[in-house]
């Protein structure tokens, strides 16, 4: 994804060095509330076109706040364009997940990933990092559009209610209103507490391990009894037409998924992927796959699996320049199955 817009503006021109400040946050938010890298490019494209033309005015120089100026811009924006999204999935082909975005991973984290660590572009905008997990994300579905913003702004990025009521055109009252709703539903589908990095990490780890090697004892003794696996393929790619539930049948699923439907020769990669320590499946130098376990904190035991294989949601996690595999990690890697690992 570009930095930058995709015109070819003036050079110098002050309302590109504005917008170009902002992106990062802009798109943080958008992300978040529509769970879609491709259309949240289109929402910024649509900002852009949208900030030039305002700044083009004489009156230009009454905008006090242009970071406040382009949030309202690219949220109502994004709320209109989540019309457009809910279209598509009336005729989308099995579960729809959020797209995947690989993200920096966390200092706590990175710590305990070390080689994670040494392949983030030290460069990369902090604000990219905002992205909620993919189950929290998951979860968002749920909420009714304004409910999602009013929680994506207030509760990811800390706007006051009586900002997001300017940014919403609505009473600080209806934002309050909208605030609790969505924050009651979000509470009583995630836990308060989330497992730990270190933690999700290691059991990321042994499940692939007991998925190569066809370890079916191995991985049910991973999974809650009520464990559910999610897989996307958008009728583009194998995925099961809907959410599987159950220690067994999610076991037997994932050691057949990796017996007979992923690529030779196998290169996994070790990635954070909005932020949760992930695994993206290459081939022949293109992400394939991208899974996420969500833990319960409680017991430690996955409790779901969310497995993204639509080739055309996988633009966020594709090969950084520099990508290597880990030769270490394929001797790892051919001694439970066949392939490769790598971390980065």
């Amino acid at each position: 994804m570009s930095d930058t817009p995709t015109l070819h503006p003036i050079a110098g021109d002050r309302a590109t060095e504005v917008f170009v400040s902002h992106r990062e946050l802009l798109f943080s938010v958008v992300y978040n509330m529509l769970g879609s890298v491709s259309d949240t490019e289109d929402v910024l494209q649509e900002t852009w076109f949208a900030w030039t033309r305002r700044s083009s005015r004489p009156a230009a120089g009454d905008i006090g706040n242009p970071r406040a100026y382009l949030i309202r811009i690219a949220v109502n924006q994004a709320l209109a364009r989540q019309a457009r999204i809910n279209r598509r999935r009336e005729t989308y082909v099995g579960p729809w997940l959020p797209e995947p975005l690989a993200t920096g991973a966390p200092e706590a984290a990175a710590a305990e990933w070390p080689r994670a660590a040494e392949t983030v572009d030290a460069a990369e905008p902090a604000l990219r990092n905002e992205s909620v997990s993919m189950a929290m994300l998951v979860v968002l579905e749920t909420l009714t559009p304004l409910e999602r913003a009013v929680f994506v702004l207030h509760e990811v990025f800390g706007y006051p209610h009586t900002e997001i009521a300017a940014i919403l055109e609505r009473s600080p009252a209806a934002v309050r209103q909208l605030a609790h709703r969505a924050r009651e539903h979000v509470q009583a589908r995630r836990p308060r507490h989330q497992a730990d990095r270190r933690l999700q990490r290691q059991v990321t780890e042994r499940f692939i391990a007991a998925a190569l090697g066809g370890d079916l004892a191995g991985l049910m003794s991973l999974l809650a009894p009520d464990v559910t696996l999610w897989t996307d393929g958008g009728g583009k790619a194998n995925a099961a037409l809907r959410p599987v539930s159950g220690q067994e049948q999610v076991a037997r699923m994932i050691t057949g998924y990796a017996a007979r439907r992923l690529p030779a020769p196998l290169d996994i990669r070790y990635r954070h992927v909005n932020g949760d320590p992930s695994v993206v499946v290459f081939a022949d130098g293109s992400p394939t796959a991208v899974m996420v376990v969500d833990l319960d904190a409680g017991n430690d035991k996955v409790t779901d699996i969310y497995l993204v294989t639509n080739p055309d949601k996988l633009s966020g996690v594709g090969p950084r320049d520099g990508d290597t595999a880990d030769a270490e990690g394929a001797a790892d890697a051919e001694g439970a199955g066949r392939g490769r690992l790598s971390s980065g």
